[in-house]
């Protein structure tokens, strides 16, 4: 959940310095999660907005495709058997000549054509992606693609990540996803305690009090309980979401260096050849840029993924050329669905024998744990499930934090001699209500936090700095607001 969640004072005529605590008061940390429920909330919630619309427009991507590419994506199933995978690619080399034969898809349902990937080095990371009809060995089109992403797929996958604005439009996603964990985590504290009390607190807790009048306490049971419903998910979508981001994923890294929890590296050392210069991690997400594919034979590819295939990769596989001399080739399972299949075998293209194995099952769980989250957080876990799941939480997100608005703006004096655009904030001194040792945890947590997703750290520091502004200001009007004693007449 994002914003407000607890009710706030209505602002008193004029601003009077904050006063410490009455002797006796309970002290809790309550206040100053409100507080920062609340600037969170209100400062957050659009970059929080913009990741949850383009979220929403990349998750149903794969229908798309199939609607836009259909020609390129799609065949009639032939009445005959499909051609041997070296005439496919054979086909793909003669209708693309330039270039370096990066990797193949072979068509795996009846349907789908064989996809020939070509690194060509002006494209830089994108590649050309030929499309081949397995029954026809007909060429049906060619693509720039990213990683196997399609041009349609691209475009809005870079709109979710940077907006199209490159290295500096990845600080919004970043900035979504550093705080997105913490108003929601923020206020459920704030629900919970509110309602955790008396009779059917469950119920109190998971469904909005539609006996409510009309007015912010019917608006905040819709905004709690809405959140409370999504919190797991967008915990998790918070979690994959900074693992593969500019500066908190460099200390997702670190972490999984100290763990030694990467991919296992694939050998791919033959014997007998020369020495490479390090192991391969599989052709990479969706397929590498491999230096050797100038002159692959297409024979080669079908006795490789022949090879793949009796070793037991099934589904959805990538066979990438070998990128050194005296190195097998790499056969990677790509198949994001549950159950997934990520194995991959590396294997010598003159015998066809399997000469090194990683299967998924033996990765270390933080890299078995990251692969399965980036696979959910795209939207390609669980299938058409996976992404309806993902389309509710954009939507439910997007109604708590108009919620969340609404409740400000319903929080506003209307008084004559009172009246404002919107209501007050939590009140100032939220720190001296917290026990001192309370206080040294928060900092020390704090800090580490911020440390690890730098992003975050930096605009608390800058919410800080600006509440402390904010606190001079209102000091300052108050001490001129109050009326000086004229001086005592002469007697």
């Amino acid at each position: 959940m994002s914003t407000i969640t607890d009710p706030l004072p209505e602002p008193a005529a004029v601003a009077a310095p904050p006063r410490a605590a009455p002797a006796g008061r309970r002290r809790s940390i309550g206040p100053l999660v409100l507080r920062l429920h609340f600037y969170a909330g209100v400062l957050v919630a659009p970059f929080l907005v913009v990741a949850a619309l383009t979220g929403l427009a990349f998750v149903f991507t794969p229908q798309l495709d199939r609607i836009v590419y259909a020609h390129e994506l799609s065949v009639e199933p032939g009445d005959a058997p499909a051609r041997p995978l070296a005439e496919q690619v054979a086909a793909a080399r003669a209708a693309h000549p330039t270039g370096d034969l990066a990797s193949v898809f072979p068509a795996v349902e009846a349907t789908d054509t064989t996809r020939v990937v070509f690194s060509v080095p002006e494209l830089g990371e994108k590649q050309h992606t030929v499309y081949v009809d397995p029954y026809t060995n007909e060429v049906r089109g060619t693509l720039v693609t990213w990683f196997g992403e399609t041009p349609l797929m691209t475009w809005l996958d870079d709109l979710h990540r940077n907006l199209h604005l490159g290295v500096v439009g990845r600080h919004y996603s970043e900035l979504a996803a550093s705080w997105l964990w913490v108003v929601v985590l923020g206020g459920l504290f704030l629900w919970l305690r509110r309602q955790w009390t008396g009779r059917r607190k469950l119920r109190r807790t998971v469904l909005p009090d539609l006996s409510a009048k009309v007015g912010v306490r019917r608006t905040r049971g819709w905004h709690a309980a809405t959140g409370v419903w999504l919190a797991v998910g967008l915990l998790a979508l918070s979690a994959t979401g900074l693992t593969w981001s500019r500066y908190a994923g460099a200390s997702f890294d670190v972490v999984q260096d100290g763990f030694n929890a990467h991919n296992p590296v694939l050998e791919t050392a033959l014997p007998g050849g020369a020495e490479p210069s390090g192991g391969a991690e599989g052709g990479g997400h969706h397929g590498g840029t491999a230096s050797g594919g100038g002159g692959v034979d297409p024979s080669d590819v079908e006795r490789v993924a022949l090879a793949a295939r009796a070793a037991g990769l099934d589904g959805v596989i990538e066979v990438t050329p070998a990128g050194e001399p005296g190195t097998a080739w790499v056969v990677a399972q790509d198949d994001p669905s549950w159950p997934t299949g990520w194995d991959r075998v590396a294997v010598d293209p003159d015998t066809g024998e399997v000469v090194a194995r990683s299967d998924f099952a033996d990765w270390p769980l933080l890299a078995q744990l990251s692969k399965l989250g980036v696979a959910f957080h795209m939207g390609f876990l669980f299938g058409v499930v996976n992404q309806i799941l993902l389309a509710a939480l954009a939507v439910g997100l997007l109604c708590v934090i108009v919620w969340g608005y609404r409740m400000w703006w319903q929080r506003r004096p209307t008084r004559a001699d009172r009246a404002a655009p919107l209501g007050a904030p939590p009140p100032r001194g939220a720190w001296r209500q917290i026990h001192p040792v309370t206080a040294i945890a928060v900092l020390v947590v704090a800090v580490a936090v911020g440390w690890a997703l730098p992003l975050l750290g930096v605009t608390l520091a800058a919410f800080l700095l600006f509440d402390l502004a904010l606190g001079g200001v209102h000091r300052w009007r108050a001490r001129r607001a109050v009326p000086t004693s004229p001086a005592p007449s002469g007697g």
